[in-house]
């Protein structure tokens, strides 16, 4: 009997031992991938500001391109990056954010909502080249916009848009249903809860995905390509011109083979970088800040 009280509490320490082995090992690959990432990012961030932290002044950030774009300033290129985003945000951020209130809030649980949500994570997927070729499909030819900001703008939010949707539907799903039972019973009308007690408890989610995906926005080319930017332009007047912006400005400065073109490429990439990463960092602190005052 002994014997065999022995063999089971035995066999059961093995199984605790062999647990916790691959609970290290996991965790040690876990730790080493995760090191592996933010070490790689840290090195990427830290390259770009080495080779275009020299080139970046004052002048650089203010004046007008000169001889081909190889010297001068990039003033012109930084406001349409800023009318394409702004315009994109404008597109974007509507449509995304009310059709992610739909589906979380409204839409019933049934086939048709789960192949809508299949779609938009299909649409994610998609390469930005392919919606570069539907922008100019659809923007610039059938609906006769041309190269333009608006005809950028409207593709680059197609773009972002499954990021925007995908966010806002999670956002809202991380509030608790209490307060949405609170609300309700106390007289309020179902649009009141959501636009008054939901949609402001999941601001700091639906900000946070709203701004990675105008990120990601930002720094497209292919979908620019040829719905919205020139080699060389003015300050757009409206919506309806062409424009210059920094990711095709990189792209096309890096394929020069003049002398001065890689200052030009390193500088506009480092103005590039750090601006999305300075958006993302204000919006990480607000966020953190807004939640630390939510308490449910």
């Amino acid at each position: 009997e002994a014997t065999a009280k022995v063999a089971p509490m035995s066999s059961g320490r093995s199984r605790i031992r062999r647990a916790r082995l691959y609970e290290g090992v996991a965790r040690t690959v876990l730790g080493l991938c995760t090191l592996v990432a933010i070490g790689s990012a840290l090195f990427l961030i830290g390259y770009i500001f080495y080779r275009g932290g020299r080139y970046i002044s004052w002048e650089f950030l203010t004046a007008n391109p000169l001889n081909a774009m190889t010297e001068g300033g990039i003033y012109p290129v930084i406001v349409g990056s800023a009318y394409l985003v702004f315009w994109t945000a404008a597109l974007a951020l509507p449509i995304g954010i009310m059709a992610g209130i739909y589906l979380s809030e409204y839409a019933p649980k049934n086939r048709t909502t789960r192949t809508i949500r299949l779609a938009i994570a299909n649409m994610a997927g998609v390469p930005s080249i392919v919606y570069g070729l539907f922008g100019v499909a659809l923007f610039v030819i059938q609906m006769g916009l041309g190269r333009s900001i608006i005809s950028g703008a409207a593709t680059l939010a197609c773009l972002t848009l499954p990021v925007v949707i995908t966010a806002t539907e999670e956002a809202l799903r991380q509030i608790p249903t209490d307060l949405r039972q609170a609300s309700l019973a106390l007289g309020a009308t179902r649009l009141r809860t959501i636009t008054r007690v939901v949609l402001p408890a999941a601001a700091p989610g639906i900000l946070t995905g709203s701004i990675l995906g105008l990120s990601r926005a930002a720094g497209e080319t292919a979908p620019i390509l040829f719905t919205a930017v020139a080699f060389f332009a003015p300050i757009a007047s409206g919506p309806l011109d062409e424009t210059m912006a920094l990711p095709y400005h990189i792209y096309i400065m890096a394929t020069q083979s003049t002398k001065d073109a890689p200052n030009m490429v390193w500088g506009s990439a480092l103005v590039l970088v750090a601006t999305v990463s300075l958006l993302n960092v204000v919006v990480a602190l607000w966020r953190s800040a807004q939640r630390r005052k939510v308490r449910w």
